[in-house]
Order: structure tokens, then C-alpha cells, then sequence
């Protein structure tokens, strides 16, 4: 078998495992593979396709990284509104309990069902309605209602 084929066979085989890890970093490396791939089918010896490979790999694996593509996603789905539709919703809480050194709790009913309720704003919380800032679990984490109420859609005439 040429050297140009096991080349390609390195890169198929990166690609089939990139399609199953899900990131596009095999991707990258696989494109090395491919690189080293052209030199051996262009004839340079074994240590300089190794190095063209590695170049290519390492800069395709750089220039990944830097992109935006490669940084991850940095909304978070327990706080986010656009994936957690209870996010900014409000919740009538009628009793806290105090702990010391801890965060008010309290158990209040939510779409039909009780739930853990924390309050992460400062101070000590008061019964009465809060905003759903995020979600843990089945504990909905609150604090008092923000100043600018949310924008409601218009009716169409």
C-alpha cells in the first residue's frame, strides 16, 4: 500500500471517530492527515510528510481554538430564558425558613406542583411573589422581582 493511502486511512479513520466525539478537534487533526497525505502523493520522505502533517494539524487545531467555533457556548441553559421557559417567571412564596450561615429556603407551589424555592438575592427575603432567575433540579432559584418588567408581545390589529 502507498504511503499516500495509509495517510488517507489515518484521516478517514479520524474523521469516523471526530463524527462520533462531536467536536470539530479530530476534524482538525484528520485535516493534517490529509496534508501529509498530498506530500507523500507529491513524493517528500517520510519525516518531512510527518512534518507537513504536524504543521498543518497543529495550526488547523490553533486556528479552531481561536475561532468561534471553537470556544464553547457560554449561556447557560439553567439561566438562560430562550432555553428555560420558567427563567423570568414569577412565583408566589408564602413562608421562608431562615437557616443560619445559609440561604433562605421554602417549598411553594409552581405549575400544579411543589417546589424547592432558594432565594439567592441579599438580605433576608419576605413572603410574596418572586422572579425565577434559575432552575437546579427541582429547586427554582428566586429573587425579588426586577424593576423593569418583562416586554409583553403586541396584539396584532
Amino acid at each position: 500500500m502507498a504511503q499516500w493511502m495509509m495517510w488517507m486511512t489515518v484521516a478517514g479513520v479520524l474523521v469516523t471517530l471526530e463524527i462520533f466525539s462531536g467536536t470539530f478537534y479530530l476534524l482538525m487533526i484528520a485535516t493534517g492527515a490529509g496534508a501529509g497525505a498530498i506530500a507523500a502523493y507529491a513524493g517528500l520522505d517520510t519525516p518531512l510528510q510527518l512534518l507537513v502533517a504536524g504543521v498543518v494539524g497543529v495550526g488547523a487545531t490553533i486556528a479552531l481554538n481561536r475561532s468561534k467555533l471553537g470556544k464553547g457556548s457560554r449561556l447557560v441553559a439553567a439561566r438562560d430564558p430562550n432555553i428555560n421557559l420558567d427563567v423570568g417567571q414569577m412565583i408566589t412564596v408564602d413562608a421562608w425558613t431562615h437557616p443560619v450561615g445559609g440561604r433562605s429556603s421554602a417549598r411553594a407551589r409552581y405549575r400544579g406542583a411543589l417546589w424547592d424555592v432558594e432565594h439567592i438575592g441579599a438580605g433576608l427575603p419576605s413572603a410574596g411573589v418572586h422572579e425565577i432567575k434559575e432552575i437546579r433540579g427541582s429547586c427554582l432559584l428566586v429573587a425579588a422581582p426586577s424593576a423593569t418588567p418583562h416586554p409583553q408581545p403586541q396584539a396584532k390589529r
